[in-house]
């Protein structure tokens, strides 16, 4: 399942309020900016902070 582009275009990072792209497998939504990578869950984006997984690098 993929998100819509409009749904897409209104989230924001909670943590910073940056940008979100979508995974190349679409598991999950990551802010470049705070390095943060937010889950989905049967199509649903998880946005919860505590949720998060802090990324690499």
């Amino acid at each position: 399942m993929t998100l819509s582009q409009d749904l897409l275009a209104i989230l924001a990072c909670p943590a910073c309020k940056g940008v979100l792209a979508v995974t190349d497998d679409g598991s999950g939504l990551v802010c470049e900016a705070c390095r943060l990578r937010y889950p989905v869950r049967d199509g649903i984006p998880v946005m919860l902070v505590d949720e998060a997984e802090k990324l690499d690098g």
